[in-house]
């Protein structure tokens, strides 16, 4: 999935092949293996080109994140203990992260005709670092330590 991901285009088993032969041997016959086992379990979609598949992502790799994120705290008997936990995980660059999408968030829960125009967590992520800028300024709820 990394590499359908990353080139974000439809690939051929071949694509992904010749690769993951820059790092290791790997055969031709596992790597059209695990592609179609990701279209079996509908991560991928495929599409006949020629006498081989072009396959393409079914959704973002954030999104997939997300869903990952979102099972595992929906499991937990405690979800505020996991979140707590998790910020407690987090590098100081994940947290600014989380504050900005938090931020994002709340501006669609302010104004919801926004909702359908929500940008994407792509679009998101490009205009993080002018936010990420802009909240290291000094913030006077903190007695101006900044964040």
């Amino acid at each position: 999935m990394t590499r359908v991901w990353q080139w974000n285009r439809p690939v051929t088993v071949r694509e992904v092949l010749e690769d993951l032969q820059q790092e290791r041997s790997i055969a031709y016959t596992t790597v059209m293996t695990v592609m179609d086992n990701l279209h079996q379990k509908g991560w991928v979609r495929r599409e006949v080109d020629g006498r081989a598949y072009r396959y393409t992502a079914v959704s973002t790799r954030a999104a997939y994140a997300a869903a990952l994120m979102n099972e595992a705290w929906s499991q937990s008997d405690n979800p505020a203990a996991a979140l707590v936990a998790f910020f407690g995980m987090m590098s100081p660059e994940q947290r600014e992260s989380l504050r900005d999408a938090v931020r994002m968030a709340g501006q669609l829960e302010d104004n919801p005709d926004r909702a359908d125009h929500a940008e994407s967590p792509e679009q998101g992520a490009q205009r993080a670092p002018q936010e990420a800028a802009q909240a290291a300024e000094p913030d006077e709820t903190q007695g101006g330590a900044g964040r």
